[in-house]
Order: C-alpha cells, then structure tokens, then sequence
C-alpha cells in the first residue's frame, strides 16, 4: 500500500512517526518498545532514518589522534523489514546521497524491491560530518533531486548502467522533505520553492515538513506552495521539546525558530522533567491547532521523545 493512498483514503488524519535505528550493538527491542508503545493511535506509516558513516578523530596512546570512518547507526533496511514484517504496519525507509554511492544506493533499491518494501522517504542528508573528499559527483549525487532521479529510473526498470532491471512489480513510492522556515542553504525562499515544484513535478506524492513550533509559519509556507501550484499532500513534522538545551540546539541545528511565548516558558524551567512538561503541553496546542485546520496527517520525530510523543497522541488521537 502506498503512503499517499493512506494518506488520501483516511477519514482522519493520519498519525505516523519517525524512528532512529538503535546504536551499533545495541538491540532492536529498543525499536519495538516504541513502536508497541505508539500502536495504539493506528500508526499508517512508520519512518527509518538513514545515517553515513561519520569521520572522528580518535586519541591515541602517544597523544595523535588518527582519523576513522565510523558508522553509529546501521541496520536502515533490515529494521524497515523488520517493522513490516512484524507489525504489517508500512516500513518507509529513508534514502539519503550524502555519504552513499549511487552504487550503494542501487543495491539498497534491490534490497528493498526484493523484500516487499516500497514506499520510500528521500533526502540528501546530513553533509557536515562527512569527509570533505566525498565530492566525486560521479560516485555520489550531490542534492536530493539527483537521487529522485536514480530511483525513477530504477522504477522505470534501469539501472545506473542502463542494464534492465526485471520483476519490478510495484514500483517505489516516495514522499521527499520541505522547510517552511526555508532550507539552510537556500539563498531565499523562492529558490527553495522552486526545488520544491521539481521534486513534485518529478514524482514526489507528498513532502514532509522539517519541524517547526510557529503553526502560521507553515500556514503561511503551505498557502504559498498552493499559489506556486505545488498541490501535493504537505505533511506537518512535529517534536515536542524535552530537554533544556534544546531551546538552543533545535534552532542552530535545524534553523528552526521558538516563539518567544514558547521560549520564555522553556526558560523558567529549571529540570528536564519540568521542560518535557512544558514541551508536552505547547506540542498538544500546536497539534490541536494543525488538526482544526485540516491538515492531511502528523508526522511525530521520537528520537529522545517517545514517551512525550505519547501523552500528545492520547491527547490529540
């Protein structure tokens, strides 16, 4: 089943999330435990983020440090497998170029297509910790557009060296990212929206908003897509806050703006526990406020807020 014809066919709006692969080593028990504890809102669709391998810089014994490729967070395409297989719940895996070959990236396509796995998320992806040769534009794609562009040949039954590809029964089925505070690296908001009509004008069935916590931000990004002619599903990316030192991060990280009424209550607190209080109740209005406005579905990011996720969906499910 596609993710847009869920979207599209639901009553109500749809509830999904996003979840991270454990830490290399670590267990995918961890992964159920989250999945067991939000199965009772009737998830559509369940996201698996994707992450390269990263280069650090390990001490050594006579005081150097040496330079290693070290990949944390493993297993993107099993655990998706994994989910669809257990739960019948639709995996959608993320893709991303930064920091895997065009090749590797065939091979997770093949992967995916053999295991019954067709809905997708693609993105470019995180370019700051990788080693600054990865440049190679002709092992690696270098914006997310280039990749949509391998996985609609591959739809197509090609593959990067033009060989047919057979048994291509249901071709994937992707949704892609926007900004309604705009891309970091877009020089302004008409350039972004222009990428934005040619993911659509190129396949994607739906975008997925990057977080935010200023609904008339994405009010206003979605009423512009609508006047530029972009008409696909825009589903809102929402996180609840849950530690201190988020009312920085979040904004250097992400580029995403706190509202001042929201920031102002995060200030006062003085413990996690106060400010996940605190996060839980401004995340429930923002989703009550989104939901009375019509909009497709809520798309949850989890990592570290599962527990936060929950007491919003209870609330607002």
């Amino acid at each position: 089943m596609k993710v847009i014809d869920l979207i599209k066919n639901s009553k109500e709006p749809v509830f999904s999330f996003e979840i991270l692969p454990p830490l290399k080593g670590n267990s995918i028990q961890k992964v159920y435990h989250i999945i067991d504890k939000l199965r009772e809102f009737d998830p559509k669709y369940i996201n698996i983020t994707s992450h390269h391998s990263e280069i650090v810089y390990l001490p050594q014994p006579d005081g150097n440090l040496k330079k290693t490729t070290v990949r944390k967070r493993p297993g993107t395409v099993a655990i998706a497998a994994a989910i669809q297989n257990k739960y019948g719940i639709q995996a959608v895996p993320h893709i991303i170029c930064k920091g895997f070959t065009k090749e590797e990236t065939e091979y997770a396509l093949l992967d995916l297509n053999f295991l019954g796995i067709n809905n997708l998320l693609l993105l470019r992806g995180d370019s700051k910790p990788l080693d600054i040769a990865e440049k190679d534009l002709c092992l690696y794609h270098e914006h997310a557009t280039d990749l949509q562009e391998q996985v609609n040949r591959f739809n197509q039954g090609f593959g990067l060296d033009g060989s047919k590809i057979e048994g291509i029964e249901t071709p994937f089925s992707y949704g892609m990212a926007c900004y309604p505070e705009k891309h970091e690296e877009a020089p302004n908001m008409e350039s972004d929206l222009f990428y934005l009509k040619e993911k659509v004008r190129n396949g994607a069935d739906y975008v997925v908003t990057q977080m935010f916590f200023d609904n008339e931000k994405y009010y206003a990004f979605v009423e512009r897509c609508r006047q530029e002619g972009i008409d696909v599903p825009i589903i809102p990316g929402i996180k609840p806050v849950v530690f201190k030192n988020q009312l920085n991060v979040l904004p250097k990280v992400f580029r995403t703006d706190i509202p001042e009424a929201f920031a102002s209550e995060l200030r006062k607190c003085t413990t996690d526990e106060e400010v996940k209080a605190v996060g839980v109740e401004w995340c429930k209005a923002q989703c009550k406020d989104l939901l009375a406005h019509g909009v497709p579905g809520l798309h949850f990011y989890t990592f570290m807020a599962s527990d936060s996720v929950y007491k919003v969906a209870k609330e607002v499910y």
